[in-house]
């Protein structure tokens, strides 16, 4: 007997103030790469809070003040529900930024699962538990529908060990102090794109600059991950919207010893008052502060020494990623900023003239697929991320193993 075709898989992607969701058709085969639809609440824990998802424009919602999450995921099952017309849920993704040493690879989650997912938030303190709290309501609201985890730092398990060690005393990495590298279902997809975009050109040294809120490198060859600016967190590498990116652990020490901030200040720091917001006084987002670049005095001067930091973060990492794969073929940019800001990659290309990048600036102002000339020694690329598709994919598997073990 045939399994219905009507089943879908549900992915979240559980953030500190928003939850994004999409829905695939469970049936569809190969699995499409667009969902069937999706949508997200935003602005929880704030004052104003809002619902949108495909065909319906971003409305105000009321959260409780005492479970904001909790209401937040109710509404989604219940607009879910609204629009599944008789299909059932085969399986809920989670994307889950850290798996620690010990998981790689998508896992259903059951309680002792969800105990070691909860020892890494001190790992990722702005996405993790955010994310676990969504499984945790869900295996005990919905314990009959299979809940997935899908880690960010999984892709990164290709990394020679040479790229995960840290140099400190050898009983650290023993506990697992290493570099683990995230945005891993980002850079997934691009890895299964990538071939099919650019042919053979994608499994030679390609650089993959996932640049949104949080940013990060992935050097790979022949689509694998081999070196990346991420690495024990989220803090590591490029400067990001509120996050400092890499940074002397002595200015951390000064801070801590001399200055006489506690760790939990620091920590605020480090995580929401650093980066593009931190610098420029304005805002986390390059397009905002571009704005601002032109004006007088102090607020401009911020302006342009925040994009100029940020640019120059970028460059450096892709000089550094270019000397490890001992050259580069393909650059390709993603993600929020990558895909949406021109001035950027126009900006990190212009100081990429020396490996021989030709911006095509007509392309690049189109957010085209290919922004680079014809005589770029680099080819130059665009993007969109799909991680929702990966995290899809994922659960999926895991729905027909289930299904070959019942027969």
């Amino acid at each position: 007997m045939s399994e219905p075709t009507r089943d879908v898989l549900l992915v979240l992607n559980c953030g500190s103030s928003s939850i994004k969701f999409a829905v695939f058709d469970a049936g569809a085969v190969p699995l499409p790469r667009k969902p069937l639809w999706n949508g997200k609440v935003q602005g929880i824990g704030g004052p104003a809070p809002d619902f949108g998802e495909t065909g319906v424009a971003p409305f105000p919602i009321e959260l409780g003040p005492d479970h904001p999450y909790r209401d937040a995921l109710a509404l989604i099952r219940q607009r879910v529900l609204a629009r599944l017309d008789g299909r059932g849920v085969a399986a809920i993704a989670h994307r889950v930024v850290h798996g620690g040493s010990k998981y790689f690879d998508p896992v259903r989650v059951d309680a002792q699962v969800l105990a070691d997912l909860k020892g890494y938030i001190p790992l990722a303190p702005l996405h993790q538990p955010f994310a676990l709290e969504a499984i945790e309501i869900l295996l005990r609201e919905r314990p009959d529908i299979a809940q997935v985890a899908c880690f960010d730092t999984g892709f990164h398990h290709t990394l020679p060990v040479v790229e995960q060690m840290l140099p400190l005393p050898w009983d650290a990495w023993q506990r697992g102090l290493r570099r683990y590298g995230f945005h891993g279902l980002s850079y997934a997809y691009m890895a299964a794109v990538l071939g099919e975009r650019h042919g053979a050109v994608a499994h030679g040294r390609t650089i993959v600059a996932h640049l949104g809120s949080g940013a990060s490198l992935c050097a790979m060859q022949d689509l694998r991950s081999v070196a990346t600016t991420m690495g024990f967190s989220a803090l590591d590498g490029l400067m990001m919207g509120t996050r400092t990116g890499v940074l002397d652990p002595g200015a951390v020490l000064y801070l801590m010893e001399i200055e006489k901030l506690s760790l939990e200040e620091v920590g605020r720091i480090l995580y929401h008052r650093s980066g593009l917001l931190g610098v420029s006084g304005i805002s986390a987002e390059p397009r905002v502060i571009v704005q601002h670049e032109g004006d007088d005095g102090e607020r401009g001067e911020r302006a342009r020494i925040a994009l100029a930091l940020y640019v120059r973060r970028i460059v450096r990492e892709i000089g550094a990623l270019t000397a490890v794969l001992g050259g580069l073929d393909l650059l390709v940019f993603t993600a929020g900023v990558g895909e949406h800001n021109a001035f950027v990659r126009e900006r990190v290309c212009r100081s990429l003239g020396f490996l021989g990048v030709q911006l095509d600036d007509r392309a690049n102002a189109a957010d085209a697929a290919l922004i680079s000339r014809s005589g770029s020694t680099v080819r130059v690329a665009v993007e969109p991320t799909n991680e929702e598709w990966i995290a899809a994919g994922h659960a999926l598997r895991f729905k027909h193993e289930q299904l070959g073990t019942r027969r």
